[in-house]
């Protein structure tokens, strides 16, 4: 429980700072958008470089991380299908909507989670590299391919990592770990630095994104809305205990990681990576907010029942 509260009040700490930031209009009217941009663009890379140059292929090899990545593939194909032949919902819509059901906030709040509730940060740890290895460069890949004309092209898609800051973030770290050498901390020091700003800028772009919207009133996205916060929250941790417990036999600490791991609320990363791409803003920011609210119940319930 105090690791459900500890995260929960950073997060709305810093998320309120943003809200009277834009409250007030205290960066101009583009303020959203230009941390937006620096989040996306310089603190997230040096984030993922220096987390990936500190990790190693065997972080990846967990049973309670099968189970996170079968519960995401799950929700997030019956999202995107709902989205796509039911909705007809446009690809990067679609896409940003699927994030926001199945892309937890592994970092900010699932760190404080894991330390209080599963008393080992590490069952985080691969949860977050699959996320920005696999999931974010899949989205990231759709959304480039949407926020032009030309459409998804081979040469396009090879060339995308050398386009997309986050991605060269990402493969940077990936190839000084498999290299097997190990920078030391003083050259990884400047990137700790810069890293360490990417969640709490996110937040105060997520928070100055919040005045005059109505994340509970009825609208266009409302039904997306609703489906994406119901498959984060309740389905999601369902699907991961049901493959956990009967599917991979895992009890215990292990079960417990799997559970709390997927049900994690939304990352505000999905709000930054819809900002910088323009691609259902008020969408991924209303389920980021409705999801991290109703995370503070759920997380508590499961920490009761299988802590």
């Amino acid at each position: 429980m105090r690791g459900v509260v500890t995260g929960f009040a950073v997060i709305w700490s810093v998320t309120l700072v943003g809200y009277v930031v834009g409250r007030y209009n205290l960066l101009g009217p583009h303020g959203t958008a230009v941390i937006a941009r620096l989040v996306f663009l310089i603190a997230t890379p040096a984030l993922l470089f220096g987390t990936l140059a500190r990790s190693t292929v065997a972080d990846l090899a967990t049973p309670a991380l099968a189970a996170f990545v079968l519960s995401t593939v799950v929700v997030a194909a019956g999202y995107l299908l709902v989205a796509r032949l039911g909705w007809r919902r446009p690809a990067g819509e679609a896409t940003v909507g699927t994030l926001s059901a199945s892309y937890v906030n592994a970092a900010n709040l699932g760190l404080p989670v894991a330390a209080y509730v599963l008393d080992d940060v590490s069952f985080v740890a691969p949860v977050l590299i699959f996320q920005v290895l696999v999931a974010a460069p899949l989205a990231l890949g759709v959304l480039d391919a949407t926020s032009t004309d030309r459409g998804l092209h081979l040469r396009r898609l090879a060339l995308l990592p050398a386009r997309n800051p986050i991605m060269l973030g990402c493969a940077g770290g990936v190839l000084v770990s498999i290299s097997g050498w190990h920078p030391p901390a003083e050259l990884l020091r400047p990137f700790d630095l810069v890293g360490s700003a990417a969640v709490p800028l996110a937040l105060i772009a997520l928070g100055m994104s919040l005045p005059g919207s109505r994340p509970l009133a009825g609208g266009p996205d409302a039904q997306q809305r609703y489906v994406a916060v119901t498959l984060k929250i309740v389905v999601q941790p369902l699907v991961a205990y049901l493959i956990a417990r009967f599917g991979l036999g895992l009890t215990g600490p292990t079960l417990l990681a799997a559970v709390v791991t997927s049900a994690l609320p939304t990352a505000q990363n999905v709000f930054v990576f819809a900002t910088h791409y323009r691609q259902a803003q008020s969408l991924a920011r209303d389920v980021v907010v409705l999801s991290t609210l109703a995370a503070a119940v759920s997380l508590a319930v499961i920490a009761a029942l299988l802590g």
